[in-house]
């Protein structure tokens, strides 16, 4: 395969040795709202994240027919599911406003696309980096079609075997590919993290591996440094108490702030493996052994 150890999203360079990247899964925790998408952006800027992350869908390709009309209690009232799923999805011309601002913001902006006609509409955008969502893992022909843009990918690997994964990864086969370690329960349960996953396909892929987490709290994806995640996601929301469904594991502007600042702490920290005595420890060293 092509893979190489580094990738490359908006001259951004991601890999070991690199700074950890940051990203910021707006998903849909805008809830239809462009200004909604500001203020995440804005949060996001705030806490020095790299990027910010969207999901786009078109309802009627990739809702599975028998949920349609399933009811659903929104903030527009009670509608059918491919109704709500209609509603929160953004336009072109919000996706142009929102590069606009992002740009302007000096922030990456990328997304997953769930179906092939939201690669067609990605792609008159000029995407920076296509995501596939742990969901998308099995639908070949929607990997397929994102490998043939030559556009850098990353894949989440949540609810996937082995098999699966690789399947896709020959698939998508490109020079620029990160791949994720995920769990793809919202919120995920600590027991079923598996961090050491990390360590795992870092062992068997040639390429930046990462964590995209949707546990509750910060200190398990601070931890992920320390393992070699090269590149963080987390879905962030302005309340927690937003109605939808995937606030609930997301990470609020305070929390995105103090998550950022850790990941520098701990990377700062981790230091080259090399045992040195530092200037610092040498007056200790006078303190407290004398001459001996």
């Amino acid at each position: 395969t092509l893979m190489r150890k580094h990738a490359i999203i908006n001259n951004r360079k991601i890999g070991k040795n690199n700074p950890c990247f940051l990203i910021g899964e707006i998903g849909i925790n805008h809830n239809g709202d462009i200004e909604n998408v500001f203020r995440l952006i804005d949060a996001a800027v705030d806490a020095k994240f790299d990027a910010v992350k969207f999901q786009k869908r078109t309802p009627k390709e990739c809702v599975p027919v028998d949920q349609w009309e399933i009811m659903r209690e929104t903030p527009w009232g009670l509608i059918s599911y491919i109704d709500y799923k209609e509603k929160i999805e953004l336009n072109f011309d919000d996706y142009k406003k929102i590069i606009d601002y992002a740009n302007k913001k000096n922030i990456t902006w990328f997304a997953s696309c769930w179906d092939e006609s939201s690669v067609d509409f990605m792609e008159e955008l000029n995407i920076p980096c296509y995501k596939i969502a742990s969901a998308s893992i099995t639908n070949l022909d929607l990997l397929r079609k994102i490998s043939r843009t030559k556009r850098p990918v990353m894949m989440s690997t949540g609810m996937s075997t082995m098999k699966e994964i690789q399947t896709a990864v020959e698939i998508l086969d490109c020079d620029n590919f990160l791949l994720a370690h995920s769990t793809s329960s919202y919120p995920a349960n600590y027991q079923e993290l598996n961090l050491n996953m990390i360590k795992t396909l870092g062992r068997i892929y040639d390429c930046p591996i990462g964590y995209s987490g949707h546990e509750v709290g910060l200190s398990t994806t601070i931890s992920t440094v320390a393992l070699g995640a090269t590149f963080i996601e987390r879905h962030i929301t302005l309340s927690r108490a937003m109605w939808g469904t995937d606030h609930s594991a997301s990470v609020e502007p305070q929390g995105m702030i103090k998550l950022a600042r850790d990941i520098r702490l701990v990377e700062s920290a981790m230091g080259d493996g090399v045992k040195k005595v530092y200037d610092s420890e040498k007056p200790i060293i006078a303190k407290l052994r004398g001459n001996s």
